[in-house]
């Protein structure tokens, strides 16, 4: 019998809500992206020691609720009145602005939580903008807005600032994340930059970036501030204050509070929820995006949540579904534990909200899955106290078997195998992102799943642009070599014809 190591996570059901607290703990390989080989790397120590590992107070921007409005959220100090707002412009110089006020709440030790959320935005306009922050006015920064029915975006996986912890560099030193300076996140926030700047200079016109979880990497619990030098790692790339990404809850962000307070996510619904928060949604143009947090394993939160978000946005032509644990994935290390838990609940969610793509993390390999639909059948649920008892819905206590824990969650039938592009896709898309940084890489599963047309893992930070507009959702994923974008899948491509459409 396969040896596994033991975890808690309880029976999945409708009415129990269980939180997988940090996940199920891997080695990572020796593969790293090691950012000390860079000519920058000198003066990107000096800036880390000196301003951006003592800066918790960047801000960072967020879709709204629609395309027309930006979520914004940022630290202050908590030793004075704060002041949350935003000043707005269509002029470089902040001349005639529009100002939105919004709510702060206290957030860890010395910081107050600020968020507005900006509206009445037009599409293909460049905004100027400044925070207050201890009631003074910030910098001056800029966002653009692109066209609102035909776009494109950026899809990443796991940045996980601080992941390489115990990776040794060219220089000799071992990487770690015990200190104030951490070096672990000092390497990976720089990789972070270099991926949205490479990103960003082959597709200027990326409209925001989904981000499938694990923006940091160190666990801690409540209000506890060890992870938010990862956080100043993460929010302290170039692009940061100018695009806004929707991030996604991972089980690295999921135990801890000042994922919530970082980010100003748009319809939150409280439901699904850890200590992170819970599960959101948003329209842009053509798209409904349905953000959940699965490291809560209660599913039938996690339905409410999109058949909310399906009642006040019913007539999008594509609906797209994002959460970290991959259920569909080809990594080693989640792919067959973990990461199917939660497959026989949601796949049937994905073919009753008429779902199209769903954006996977976790697994820190590339996978895109043929079209897949629930089989509608009914599949055990185990509660896996430990994977040498397994116990089944009737009580019944026995050794885990590889093979009857893989037959139940063979819980799908594939639903179409074209290798380029269907029309009018019965079925939904599953991808797996790699990691967008390299802190930490996982080896692909020795045989490939039946479900997955393509993966690879070459050991380079990658990233996907994903274009939409009401006819067409199309993926392109690149890694990065020697600083430059290289494909490493086919453009893949779904097209509705105006029959199908919503």
């Amino acid at each position: 019998m396969k040896v596994r190591k033991k975890y808690a996570a309880a029976v999945i059901s409708a009415a129990l809500s269980i939180t997988l607290a940090g996940g199920y703990v891997f080695a990572a390989t020796e593969h790293f992206a090691d950012s000390t080989t860079d000519g920058a790397w000198d003066s990107w120590v000096q800036q880390w020691a000196d301003q951006v590992s003592k800066d918790y107070e960047k801000i960072a921007l967020t879709p709204g609720s629609d395309e027309t409005k930006m979520n914004f959220a940022w630290y202050s100090q908590n030793d004075g009145t704060p002041t949350p707002r935003i000043e707005l412009s269509e002029h470089s110089d902040m001349s005639q602005p529009v100002t939105f006020e919004g709510s702060s709440s206290t957030a860890v030790d010395g910081y107050m939580s600020n968020k507005v959320t900006a509206t009445s935005l037009a599409e293909n306009t460049t905004y100027y903008y400044r925070y207050y922050k201890n009631g003074e006015p910030s910098q001056i920064a800029s966002f653009q807005t692109h066209g609102f029915n035909s776009y494109s975006m950026l899809y990443v996986g796991d940045p996980q600032i601080g992941a390489s912890k115990g990776q040794t560099t060219s220089r000799g030193d071992t990487l770690e994340n015990k200190s104030d300076i951490n070096t672990a996140a000092r390497n990976d926030a720089f990789s972070w930059n270099k991926t949205l700047n490479t990103a960003m200079a082959a597709n200027p016109d990326v409209s925001f970036v989904l981000s499938a979880g694990d923006q940091i990497n160190k666990n801690v619990e409540g209000r506890d501030p060890g992870n938010e030098v990862e956080y100043a790692g993460f929010l302290n790339a170039d692009w940061i204050k100018s695009l806004p990404v929707a991030t996604t809850i991972g089980n690295h962000d999921a135990t801890n509070e000042s994922y919530s307070f970082h980010f100003n996510n748009p319809n939150d619904t409280q439901l699904g929820k850890t200590v992170a928060g819970g599960d959101y949604f948003y329209k842009y143009g053509p798209a409904l995006y349905v953000i959940l947090n699965t490291n809560n394993y209660n599913c039938a939160e996690h339905e409410q949540v999109m058949k909310q978000a399906v009642a006040a946005y019913p007539k999008t032509p594509w609906r797209i579904v994002m959460f970290h644990q991959d259920i569909y994935g080809s990594g080693l290390d989640h792919s067959d534990s973990d990461g199917i838990v939660l497959r026989t609940q949601l796949t049937p969610l994905m073919d009753r909200y008429d779902v199209d793509v769903v954006l996977q993390g976790h697994d820190h390999t590339y996978s895109r899955s043929y079209l897949l639909k629930s089989d509608s059948r009914t599949h055990s649920n185990y509660d896996f106290y430990d994977w040498d008892n397994v116990k089944d819905e009737a009580g019944n206590v026995f050794p885990y078997s590889d093979a009857a824990y893989q037959a139940e969650n063979n819980c799908y039938t594939i639903a179409n195998t074209m290798p380029d592009s269907v029309t009018n896709a019965d079925g939904t898309l599953y991808m797996e992102a790699n990691s967008s940084t390299g802190s930490k890489y996982y080896e692909l599963i020795p045989n490939q799943q039946d479900y997955i047309a393509a993966r690879s893992q070459n050991w380079n930070p990658t990233y996907s642009v994903i274009k939409v507009n009401h006819n067409s959702f199309s993926i392109d994923t690149y890694e990065i070599v020697n600083g430059q974008p290289q494909n490493i899948d086919k453009t893949f491509e779904l097209k509705k014809t105006s029959a199908a459409r919503r």
